[in-house]
C-alpha cells in the first residue's frame, strides 16, 4: 500500500504543476528544480509523494534520477469527479432557466 493516495498527492498546486511539467516529457531532479522557486530538497519531497501515490515513476540514470508522469492513477480522480458531475449539470440547468426566465420578463 502506498503512503499518499492520488487526491492528496494532486491537493498540492505544486505538485499539480509538476505533473503538467512531466506530462510530456520525462525529466531530473535539477531540470524540475529549475521550474520551481525553491530548494532541490523541497522539490524532491513533492516528487516522493508523487511517487508514492503512483503518479510518477523515477529511473536512475548515472548519477541523475529522471521521472515521467505515471497517469494511470489520474483514473481515480476521474472517476470521482464525474460522480458529481449529475450535479453540476443540474445546477447549471437551474441557472439557465433562471436566466432565460429572467430575460423573457424584460
Amino acid at each position: 500500500m502506498s503512503k499518499y493516495d492520488v487526491f492528496q498527492a494532486v491537493a498540492d498546486p505544486t505538485r499539480r504543476k509538476m505533473l503538467k511539467l512531466l506530462a510530456d516529457k520525462e525529466m531530473s531532479i535539477a531540470a524540475i528544480t529549475e521550474c520551481f522557486p525553491m530548494s532541490r530538497t523541497a522539490v524532491n519531497k513533492h516528487l516522493l509523494v508523487l511517487f508514492q501515490a503512483g503518479l510518477v515513476t523515477r529511473q536512475r540514470s548515472g548519477k541523475e534520477t529522471r521521472y515521467k508522469l505515471q497517469p494511470e492513477p489520474l483514473v481515480k480522480l476521474k472517476d470521482w469527479l464525474v460522480f458529481f458531475e449529475q450535479y453540476w449539470d443540474e445546477k447549471l440547468s437551474v441557472l439557465k432557466e433562471y436566466v432565460e426566465d429572467d430575460n423573457d420578463s424584460d
